[in-house]
């Protein structure tokens, strides 16, 4: 009896010896793993640049990069199309990366400035591929920062292209003038707005001077007047794409660079790297970007080429490739709802 009482004895302690390694195991690989955690963000912090005022807003980023983190990696090891990163928004929420660096809202009135005819309409030479960055039609990737006037960029982005292919001269414009001097109509700074609200302001202002004369500082500040006194760009209007109609989109871009605008305020476009982006997004629009080409990547998948404004570090340098000819009218992340250009 003694000899069991002492085998039952062991047995227990063995038990909760093997309960408390355990423990401590699953105890020191979470704490390990916290601490590489810690370890990528301060790392990350360095490669951004990103400083916090005090130790408890660090604490509150690192918990937002964590998550965020996470999200990547788990996307990364499975079967998707595209590939994720930690950017320079990983240590932001959704809500706090839309406010930043979104920017587009829908009109809230008619816009009869727009003409009603699509000049594309019967275009039929439609090239397999388009890149206009190749035919010197693109200015190099900017970055709007801080400020909400993605609205501005897309609209000034699709105007330099209409320049170049009707004068020869690439240009890059002022967005910061649009910024400042919009203050009339629709348009609101770094507030969200849209972009055929742009085109409509440079055919009043009677064109835009050069980023270099008027150079973007991520704010919106007072009209330089002097500034403004020579134009280096004008037109004369700007047609709005058939709505719901990627067929007519692709009209457009096979002719020239088009402002459209998206929902991309969603994890998965908000920390894209590289690929062929194909979701997840639905059809709230609240981005504008300016399409620069088209193509199809090695495995068959038709996309649209996405000139940003969120700087070279974002995508793939500035750019991303987002799926087209989807089975859904309005196109992968609405991006055939709100289409224009500028002409000439």
């Amino acid at each position: 009896m003694a000899f069991m009482a002492f085998m039952a004895s062991n047995k227990c302690s063995l038990l909760a010896l093997l309960v408390l390694s355990v423990y401590v195991s699953v105890t020191t690989s979470r704490v390990l793993n916290e601490v590489s955690m810690s370890d990528r963000h301060n790392q990350w912090m360095l490669e951004h640049g990103r400083a916090y005022k005090d130790v408890v807003e660090k604490q509150r980023h690192f918990e937002i990069y964590k998550k965020n983190i996470e999200f990547i990696d788990s996307f990364n090891n499975g079967d998707h199309k595209f590939k994720l990163g930690a950017n320079k928004f990983a240590d932001l929420t959704n809500e706090e990366f839309r406010a930043m660096y979104n920017g587009f809202r829908l009109s809230s009135t008619d816009d009869s400035k727009a003409k009603s005819s699509f000049k594309y309409e019967n275009f039929t030479d439609v090239a397999e591929f388009v890149d206009w960055r190749t035919k010197g039609a693109v200015t190099h990737v900017k970055n709007q920062q801080q400020c909400s006037c993605c609205w501005a960029f897309s609209a000034v982005a699709a105007m330099e292209g209409a320049i170049k292919l009707n004068t020869g001269n690439l240009i890059s414009l002022s967005e910061q003038e649009v910024v400042d001097c919009d203050i009339y109509g629709e348009d609101h700074g770094c507030n969200p707005s849209f972009t055929d609200g742009a085109f409509k302001f440079i055919i009043q202002n009677g064109g835009l001077t050069t980023e270099t004369n008027y150079p973007y500082m991520a704010t919106q500040g007072t009209c330089n007047m002097q500034k403004t006194a020579s134009h280096a760009a004008q037109i004369n209007g700007y047609e709005q794409v058939p709505a719901n109609n990627e067929a007519a989109l692709l009209m457009a871009v096979a002719n020239q660079p088009v402002s459209v605008t998206i929902e991309a305020s969603g994890s998965a476009f908000r920390f894209y790297s590289k690929g062929v982006f194909n979701g997840p997004c639905g059809t709230e629009l609240d981005h504008a970007v300016t399409i620069v080409g088209y193509g199809q990547d090695s495995d068959g998948t038709k996309y649209w080429l996405i000139k940003n404004s969120w700087g070279e570090s974002w995508g793939e340098d500035g750019y991303i490739r987002m799926e087209r000819d989807v089975e859904y009218a309005q196109g992968l992340c609405g991006i055939a709802m709100q289409a224009s250009y500028p002409t000439i």
